[in-house]
């Protein structure tokens, strides 16, 4: 049997729970998916490979390093659903100037207020998508003020308009906005496949036991090879995609 990243993590019991409860059985993919990338961005990435103590000194949400090999994944993702005409929606954040409207997010971290920018380039916004994986003209961009790409967006709605069954979750983090993304999405019925090393948190252990939570429960959680590999045999043409021009 293969290893999974949270086996380390669990207890004989759960194991043996798990098995015996019929969790973890796999659905497979959705037959009209969209890929979902969130909240790559200067925050959560920083603006450069480094490790994540010396990343988080200027970029408080970094993940450090652990973020940029997942990116290199998600370009080959995004490629891929490109290829054959698959929508991608990228989520980011919609932080004021002031922080007026990050609301309950300030409550939770002493070195909220530094989000306005304090410490890091003045051109660089960390809201930005990260330059590698930037989106193309026919892509999809939401802004967010909480965790979930579902919550206070058009999402749902544009993934009736797209005719979309399901949804393939990439981004960050793995506890946070990409959980709460898939426990949505799981909640509106959607098919859903988390890409394991698409994935990344700032939290090792809480990274492995996300995913193992979500596999158990509300989605498969797979490796890229399987969704690139899936994206390689999807039937091109089979969304009515924006035009990305007037």
């Amino acid at each position: 049997m293969t290893k999974r990243i949270w086996d380390d993590f669990l207890t004989e019991r759960d194991r043996q729970v798990f098995a015996a409860a019929g969790y973890g059985a796999p659905q497979g993919f959705a037959k009209r998916p969209a890929l979902l990338v969130i909240d790559v961005n200067y925050f959560f990435c920083g603006d450069h490979p480094e490790p994540i103590l010396e990343s988080i000194k200027r970029w408080r949400n970094s993940c450090g390093e652990d973020a940029w090999p997942a990116i290199k994944v998600m370009k080959r993702l995004i490629d891929g659903a490109r290829d054959k005409g698959v929508p991608v929606v990228y989520t980011t954040g919609n932080a004021r100037p002031d922080l007026w409207n990050r609301g309950s997010w300030r409550w939770k971290n002493s070195r909220a207020g530094e989000d306005a920018g304090a410490g890091r380039p003045r051109e660089v916004d960390g809201s930005t998508i990260i330059p590698d994986i930037a989106p193309a003209p026919q892509d999809i961009v939401l802004k967010k003020d909480k965790p979930s790409a579902f919550f206070g967006t058009p999402l749902a709605s544009y993934l009736v308009l797209l005719g979309c069954d399901g949804v393939i979750v990439t981004g960050t983090t793995t506890s946070g906005c990409v959980r709460a993304t898939v426990l949505d999405a799981f909640s509106n019925n959607y098919r859903v496949t988390v890409v394991e090393d698409a994935c990344f948190d700032r939290s090792q252990a809480s990274h492995a036991i996300s995913l193992c939570d979500m596999h158990a429960k509300y989605a498969d959680v797979r490796p890229s090879a399987d969704a690139l590999g899936y994206f390689e045999q999807y039937p091109a043409g089979q969304f009515d995609l924006p035009l990305g021009k007037g």
